[in-house]
């Protein structure tokens, strides 16, 4: 779970709600009208430009964004100098052994092909399918996150012209001017609101896991393509450790 993503939504809400409340008449804030001319209009115009089977993947890539796990490179790297030890040592087969004690569905997919005999050219191409899949996946996601945080203040922006629209047609009536005026503001800063503390910074780290999720699958390719071709566990290492930038390598150094 990425504690990063919570403590800063949560915080986020808190500092905005505390800014309030110390304003007073915090009621004023809580405006239906406004909330489904904004958050309304920005899921129906979410719903128009996507198909709804992406527009209820919504809730997956949110959940993606928040509870994410991208396995340590320093844990990956260790199991595969240790599966290198045994390839070379008993054969391949024996590291059938090996697959449930995995979590990642992407190394079980390798490893078992490396069991059942497939050589390192055909691991190759199969797992680069698998990656370009996943790619496009998460642009995907990244690209609704996006879409529904440039669409909230486009929204909160015509509800601020239907509030302007009414108080300007009730100019005789003092007493419409307040909730004409209410609308025009409100709108807007619940529009601004979610899309600066929600979707536009969700979609920036849904970006980052992508290319962290990627990093470790290419890693993982690499890894069982090396074990396929025989390479001893010494090489194995250097290959994954060309991964890792330069200052980081000795924090992830495997144990032969």
């Amino acid at each position: 779970m990425d504690i990063a993503t919570i403590i800063g939504i949560i915080f986020g809400f808190l500092v905005i709600i505390t800014a309030i409340v110390a304003g007073g008449g915090w009621q004023m804030f809580i405006h239906i009208p406004s909330m489904a001319i904004t958050i309304g209009g920005m899921l129906c115009a979410t719903l128009i430009h996507f198909s709804l089977p992406q527009f209820l993947g919504i809730f997956s890539v949110i959940k993606k964004t928040v509870i994410a796990k991208i396995p340590s490179q320093s844990e990956l790297i260790q199991k595969m100098v240790n599966f290198a030890a045994i390839n070379r040592r008993d054969g391949a087969l024996a590291l059938e052994q090996e697959i449930p004690n995995l979590d990642n569905i992407f190394f079980i997919k390798g490893l078992q092909m490396l069991v059942d005999g497939r050589d390192a050219e055909q691991i190759r191409d199969f797992m680069s399918i698998e990656i370009q899949y996943l790619q496009e996946r998460h642009l995907t996601g990244k690209k609704i996150l996006e879409f529904m945080g440039s669409s909230a203040p486009a929204f909160g922006m015509i509800g601020t012209l239907i509030g302007l629209v009414q108080m300007l047609r009730n100019l005789s009536s003092p007493e419409a001017i307040g909730g004409g005026m209410a609308v025009a503001l409100l709108t807007t800063f619940y529009g601004a609101l979610s899309a600066n503390l929600l979707f536009i910074p969700l979609a920036g780290k849904l970006g980052i896991y992508s290319k962290a999720e990627t990093t470790v699958i290419e890693m993982i390719v690499e890894g069982v393509c090396a074990i396929a071709q025989g390479d001893n566990p010494t090489i194995v290492r250097e290959k994954l450790q060309a991964f890792i930038s330069q200052g980081r390598r000795e924090e992830v150094k495997a144990t032969v």
